[in-house]
Parts: structure tokens; C-alpha cells; sequence
């Protein structure tokens, strides 16, 4: 007898979610009703049978992305008193106060490809509430949401960022888990920049992430290899800061599974190979009013208003404080290394690679700043915030015309650039002195696990308690 598939969940074609979802977007961008756009969904997911799950998903202080599925009924019958088990997150609540609240963002609404996600959900990105139901002070999400609100409200602005997230095609499911320092990361291909092949390994990974970020809604720009061997890129446009900080999670998320599905791993390490290229996550970033882009004077020094300046100045006095932010882990020092196209010169450059923020030759509407210390293995939400943060409450840097300029240098180490951050008034300032210290703690407890000294090799500690690559059991064999 003939097996019969039982199952009918929900699969959409690749032109029809494209579609969806960047209408999807456009409600997130245009600030639609909340009510309105809650409404709409609920009677969508009560109509289509074919749905089994919602996806809610969020991000932990350190930026590690967790999903949970909710039945679609139950969700609908509880998607307002959703709790979940924040002592089981790194950097959320104790176990005195566990219970923590995850309240849909509506107008984050994804429809998911079925290839990558698999056959009958959707998802949506959570805001994390405490059990008074306010926003809690760790979710970087919410703050950051609670933040663009309140400076669009108040002035009209809107801070927009385009990210360019650098990583590795490994070979090996889960390769990260099974470091061994003895052996080291093994490529899958040897091609880099514009050279490789139309459809090798790397080439076919590449055209298979982009398609399914196509529908989801990103707007891509271009996709191609890296510097590196077995390094690649995926670009898509600037958004509102908060759906490009959405979008840098789902891009990870695909390409990891993506990877996955090929026998493979997609490695966001910042320095996973010594003697080659890194990976980055530069932010170009931009702030508007009313479509105008107010980072562009005509008149100003190199078409940059006195907005843009202050930004930038205020970016650089503060690089030390916010080292930690920018680059949130022990092997993200190894990147920082000029002698590999990457900045670790506190100062801007139009041209020079090596500083810290550059200032791409643009127009009136592609003036911007791009800030270029970043490592692709952040919190987006926490350094969208931090940035936005600096730039506009920040001390700006103080010149000494008489003296001549003295190039400062970012942090060597994890260890160095804890020393700037506990120090930091400005940082407890902006996160809160709760949050920083609960930052700190996280940022710590890897530093006491790995070597002071980088060296040369790349140790076993600094990817195994690496905080988007540890487990339960690999943290617990220190």
C-alpha cells in the first residue's frame, strides 16, 4: 500500500512570501497602528488552518538569539500572558524572580520559507516585559524600540542603519562546538574576492541564503566571497534601525541553517583563522527627518552637517567606553588588526581603512557614517542603541590646536577593554548601572576562562565559551 504524506501545513512559494512580507515591512516602517496591525494577524492566523506555530523569538543581553514555538491555538488564546524561564537566560532575572513576560511586536510579523524553517509557522520577534508588565531593562530590544519612539516623536528623526555581516562557510556540521585548537577550522573553499567559481560549495551557499532572505522581506543589494578563503557577504539596504537590527538576527539565522542543511557550518566568529582576513559587521549609519538626510550639508566640511560631526566626535571620544559593546567577545580582539583591512585607530577617514569610522564619498542621500570596529557577533540591538546613544548625549572630543594629534588605539584585548567599560560613566549613564554591571558579568566570566595574552593560535576557550556558541555542558567542563 502506498504511504500517504498526512500532513498539509502551510508552504508558500518564494514570489508569493516576497510578497508578504515586504508588505509586512512597510507596515513596520510607515509606524502603523499597533491595534490595527495586532488585529489584522490575529484574524489571519485564526482563518488559516494550515499554520501550526508561532515562532517568538528575542535576544538575550549578549545577543544570543532564542526561539520559542507556541502552538497556534494556545497562542491565541495566551499571546498576553506569555512567561517564560528567564533564569535559564544568561544576563535575564535570578531564580528568586525567574518569570519574565514575552509580549508579540505585531508589526515584526514574518512569513517563513518552509525550506529553511520548515512547513506551518510564522514568526514574530517578542519584547521581553518584567512581571509588572514594563519593559525589562535587559532586553536591548525593547529599549531600543522605547528609544527611536521617543526621538521620532520628539524631533521627527529617524535613525536608519545598513550592516555589512562578514562570515565563514566551515566544513562540518557544528563546527564551532568541536573546536580543537590542535586542529583548527577547515574551509570549504579556496576562492575569495570576485574569484570563485559560478557554483561551488560557497557560491551555492551564498545564492541559497540570499534567496531566502529575499523573502523575507530584506532588500538586497549584492552578495558575493570575501577577501578570505571561504568568506563571504550578504548586503541588503538601510532600514529604521530596529528592523535592520531584526534583520541582522534572521540573516544569521538563515545562513546557519543554510549551512546546516549543506553538511556545513556558517561561523560568525570574528577571527576564526589566524594569517587571513576577518570578519566584520560594519554599521553605516544616518539620520533623517521627514525623508530629508540630515547628516548632509551642502555647505559643510565635505558635505557633512554639523549633526554628522557631532555624531562622529562624540563616537570617538567615547571608542574606549564602548569598546566592549562594539567588540563583545575575546576573539573579536584578534580582528582588530590593520595589516587585515580592519580598524583599530580611534580617529575617521574618508579613504584610510585602518580608523575606526569612515566617511564614504556620498550624496545628499547617501551621506552617512560607517563604523567599522564592529565584529559581526554583537548584540545589533545593543550597539544600534549605544551608537545612537553616544552620538547624540555623548561628550564630544576635544582638540588641542597647539598640540599636535596623537592617533589613539582601541583596546588589545578583552581584558583592556573591560577596564574601559567598568570605568565608563557614560556607560552606566545610558544602559543603567544594573545593566552594566550584568554586561560586565557575562563579559568576565569568558575572560577568566580564556588565555590574558591572545598568542598566536586560536584557543580552545575563546570559541567554545564564545556566548553564541556555548551550550549548557561545554560552559559547565570549566
Amino acid at each position: 500500500m502506498e504511504a500517504k504524506d498526512l500532513h498539509n501545513f502551510l508552504e508558500i512559494p518564494y514570489d508569493k512570501l516576497q510578497e508578504l512580507n515586504t508588505e509586512a515591512k512597510k507596515k513596520m516602517l510607515k509606524r502603523a497602528p499597533v491595534n490595527e496591525v495586532r488585529d489584522f494577524y490575529i484574524k489571519y492566523l485564526k482563518r488559516e488552518k494550515r499554520l501550526k506555530a508561532v515562532t517568538l523569538c528575542f535576544s538575550d543581553i549578549e545577543g544570543k538569539f532564542h526561539m520559542l514555538d507556541y502552538d497556534k491555538v494556545f497562542f491565541l488564546k495566551s499571546y498576553d500572558n506569555l512567561t517564560f524561564d528567564g533564569s535559564s537566560i544568561k544576563g535575564f532575572s535570578d531564580l528568586a524572580h525567574s518569570d519574565l513576560r514575552l509580549t508579540p511586536d505585531w508589526l515584526s510579523f514574518r512569513w517563513l520559507p518552509s525550506d529553511v524553517f520548515g512547513p506551518g509557522k510564522v514568526l514574530i520577534f517578542g519584547l521581553v516585559t518584567d512581571q509588572d508588565g514594563t519593559p525589562y531593562k535587559a532586553d536591548i530590544r525593547s529599549r531600543l524600540k522605547l528609544l527611536l519612539d521617543e526621538i521620532y516623536k520628539k524631533k521627527k528623526w529617524e535613525f536608519s542603519m545598513a550592516p555589512e555581516i562578514e562570515g565563514f562557510l566551515l566544513e562540518g556540521e557544528d563546527a564551532e562546538q568541536k573546536f580543537d585548537e590542535k586542529v583548527g577550522f577547515k574551509v570549504v573553499s579556496e576562492g575569495g574576492y570576485y574569484h570563485s567559481l559560478p557554483i561551488d560549495t560557497l557560491r551555492q551557499f551564498i545564492d541559497r541564503s540570499a534567496e531566502a532572505q529575499r523573502v523575507l522581506g530584506f532588500d538586497n543589494e549584492k552578495d558575493h566571497p570575501e577577501v578570505a578563503p571561504s568568506q563571504f557577504e550578504l548586503n541588503f539596504s538601510y532600514s529604521d534601525a530596529l528592523v535592520a537590527c531584526d534583520e541582522i538576527n534572521l540573516y544569521k539565522l538563515v545562513c546557519r541553517q543554510v549551512a546546516h542543511n549543506m553538511g556545513m557550518t556558517a561561523c560568525f566568529l570574528p577571527k576564526p583563522i589566524v594569517g587571513i582576513n576577518g570578519s566584520g559587521m560594519h554599521c553605516n549609519i544616518s539620520v533623517s527627518k521627514q525623508g530629508k538626510n540630515i547628516f548632509y550639508d551642502k555647505k559643510g566640511e565635505s558635505g557633512i552637517s554639523k549633526l554628522g560631526w557631532d555624531f562622529v566626535s562624540r563616537i570617538l571620544n567615547h571608542a574606549n567606553d564602548i569598546c566592549l559593546i562594539l567588540n563583545a567577545s575575546v576573539n573579536a580582539y584578534r580582528r582588530l588588526d590593520p595589516h587585515f583591512e580592519a580598524p583599530n585607530q580611534i580617529r575617521y577617514s574618508a579613504t584610510d581603512r585602518g580608523a575606526m569610522i569612515r566617511l564614504p564619498l556620498a550624496n545628499e542621500h547617501s551621506t552617512r557614517l560607517e563604523v567599522r570596529s564592529i565584529g559581526p557577533d554583537v548584540n545589533p540591538y545593543l550597539v544600534a542603541f549605544t551608537l545612537l546613544k553616544a552620538g547624540l548625549e555623548g561628550e564630544k572630543l576635544e582638540k588641542d590646536d597647539e598640540k599636535r594629534p596623537r592617533t589613539r588605539i582601541l583596546p588589545g584585548t578583552i581584558i583592556d577593554s573591560i577596564r574601559y567599560f567598568k570605568s565608563s560613566e557614560f556607560v552606566g549613564k545610558i544602559l543603567g548601572e544594573d545593566v552594566k554591571e550584568r554586561y560586565l558579568e557575562r563579559k568576565l566570566a569568558v575572560a577568566n576562562r580564556s588565555a590574558k595574552e591572545l598568542g598566536v593560535s586560536i584557543k580552545n576557550a575563546e570559541v567554545l565559551y564564545h556566548h553564541e556558541i556555548t551550550n549548557q555542558v561545554l560552559w559547565n567542563k570549566f
